[in-house]
């Protein structure tokens, strides 16, 4: 098509362009303060469409923006620095709830909590500034320059759940568990493809404002790519989840025979867990919750991470209290501390029994990875540092991922607190679970973000490995997810209460993730090559 009709077809289009490349320029002409504070900004924003707000247009004017202002940036100290702002910025927006752990024990920590807040935040900012650093440096521009930074960022991502114990919290790939649908690609890709993804799709916008062709062809060919990306990939995204769901049997009909589980959510203040005049009352009223009506129905009971505040192992006394409440049998699954004197050294670890109706411990779990000041202090004898929760003594490591086969339920893969937030590294390597047992304590972030992050890590976890997860918190959330990432109960934050549940069955075939585990990232980086190496040279 030619002449008048064809030009008044494009107008639109060129007109976009000129705006968008006008608006561009204008962010790449910032310099100074007014572009760290702007790029601090834009990193808030994409911290908004994380868990609970799932603000996802947010994320449009964050990456994009991101990306002009780096067209700006003549030096690779300012792309570093440009990163390091933006990844400040979403770091303490999307963490700011680590602060209410300091306001536990005020009078020792209080102090400290602005400047863990931001201390925590601008060393993980480390990861989005290295990427936007190699981005910069490779002058690459149009859709290569959008790959290439998808990869980059799924990069650091990655090196973040490793390096230093490693802390995947917030990846980008969560801003989807608002939809079961959205988050299906997770049994074949994990987050990390549901990351790759995001960053594509929230970066392409910036392609209308790149100076370059000015063709008709051009800005047409500019507009499909961007709206093909921005628009038509998430569609896609969920319409391919939404037919693996349409195939999967209906959810909650896909049960074990013979096993109902009681979760016990007794929400007790984490200012009050540990007051030695409390404990025992603690114990005794998650006892009397056990046994309220329905319990002759129930097979097995369980409760949150050390919902008992006792050496349960060592203390043949207190085991027998508890043994009536521990369904004929069945068992009381349970978080406690545990204690040995090792060549007159006492090491303790956070713990997970499996206790039987005679009051005997029958399996135990011991936590693998622990959290940074909270159940032990790196470079103790440098810092001087005492760790956040009751005790002076730090914890020890478990050995090892484990599964735990108790006769009458499915064998299982115990997980306790943030050791959930880790794809890939839920399951024992040589010993596929059936389920998922999730056992945390998220009060110590009263009512905030951070238990929705951590539930919405939780769900992604189930679709990766296609196994139901049974999550039980002291003080919210306890659901019961299936294989699909479908939640099938639920009880919020700072409620008291039970969930009476059968448990789902797993998927009947592993996934495509849960064989492959962190390889996926290898395969991503590789496709990643491959696309930046087709489009590079057209850039």
């Amino acid at each position: 098509m030619s002449g008048p009709a064809s030009q008044t077809a494009v107008a639109p289009s060129g007109a976009l362009h000129r705006r968008a490349a006008a608006l561009g320029a204008a962010l790449g002409a910032l310099i100074g303060w007014r572009r760290y504070l702007l790029s601090l900004i834009l990193g808030g924003f994409a911290a908004g469409a994380l868990p609970p707000l799932y603000l996802l247009p947010l994320l449009w004017p964050a990456f994009t923006g991101l990306l002009w202002l780096l067209d700006g940036a003549a030096r690779r100290r300012e792309a570093f620095f440009i990163g390091w702002a933006f990844g400040t910025g979403h770091f303490v927006a999307g963490l700011y709830w680590v602060r209410i752990a300091f306001f536990v024990d005020a009078d020792r920590f209080g102090v400290f909590a602005p400047a863990a807040v931001l201390g925590l935040s601008a060393g993980l900012a480390l990861f989005p500034a290295a990427a936007v650093l190699l981005l910069q440096m490779s002058g690459w521009r149009g859709a290569a320059r959008l790959f290439l930074l998808a990869g980059l960022w799924l990069l650091a991502e990655w090196l973040r759940g490793w390096l230093l114990t490693g802390f995947p919290w917030n990846l980008m790939g969560t801003v989807w568990v608002f939809s079961d649908s959205a988050i299906q690609l997770a049994s074949v890709a994990g987050v990390w493809g549901l990351s790759w993804l995001t960053v594509l799709f929230a970066a392409a916008p910036a392609l209308l404002g790149e100076p370059g062709e000015q063709t008709s062809g051009g800005t047409r060919r500019r507009l499909l790519l961007t709206l093909a990306l921005a628009v038509i990939g998430p569609a896609l995204l969920w319409a391919g989840g939404a037919l693996r769901l349409a195939a999967a049997p209906d959810a909650g009909s896909d049960r074990v025979p013979g096993v109902t589980l009681r979760l016990v959510q007794p929400s007790i203040e984490q200012a009050l867990k540990w007051h030695p005049e409390l404990r025992q009352k603690h114990v005794a009223d998650q006892m009397t919750m056990t046994v309220e009506p329905g319990f002759e129905k129930i097979t097995h009971v369980i409760w949150a991470e050390t919902a008992v505040p006792f050496f349960l192992a060592n203390e043949d006394a207190l085991r027998r209290a508890i043994a009536p409440i521990v369904p004929p049998d069945g068992y009381l699954v349970t978080g406690a501390p545990r204690s040995e004197e090792e060549r007159r050294e006492r090491r303790l670890w956070n713990a997970l029994h499996a206790m039987d109706r005679e009051g005997a411990v029958v399996a135990t779990y011991d936590k693998v990875k622990l959290v940074p000041f909270g159940e032990f202090v790196p470079l103790r004898s440098w810092l001087g540092f005492a760790k956040l929760t009751t005790g002076g003594s730090d914890f020890t490591a478990g050995p090892g991922r484990v599964t735990i086969d108790l006769p009458g339920l499915p064998p299982f893969s115990p997980l306790i607190c943030y050791e959930v937030i880790f794809p890939g590294g839920v399951t024992a390597p040589d010993e596929r679970p059936q389920w998922l047992l999730s056992v945390t304590n998220d009060a110590w972030f009263g009512t905030s973000s951070g238990p929705y992050q951590h539930f919405a890590n939780a769900r992604l976890r189930a679709v990766e490995e296609g196994l139901p997860m049974v999550r039980v918190a002291n003080n919210g959330i306890t659901a019961v997810v299936d294989g699909y990432g479908r939640v099938l109960s639920r009880l919020g934050q700072n409620h008291r209460g039970l969930i009476d549940t059968h448990l789902p069955q797993a998927i009947e075939s592993a996934t495509i993730f849960a064989t492959t585990s962190n390889y996926m990232v290898i395969v991503i980086l590789f496709v990643t090559a491959i696309l930046c190496f087709l489009t590079c040279r057209n850039a």
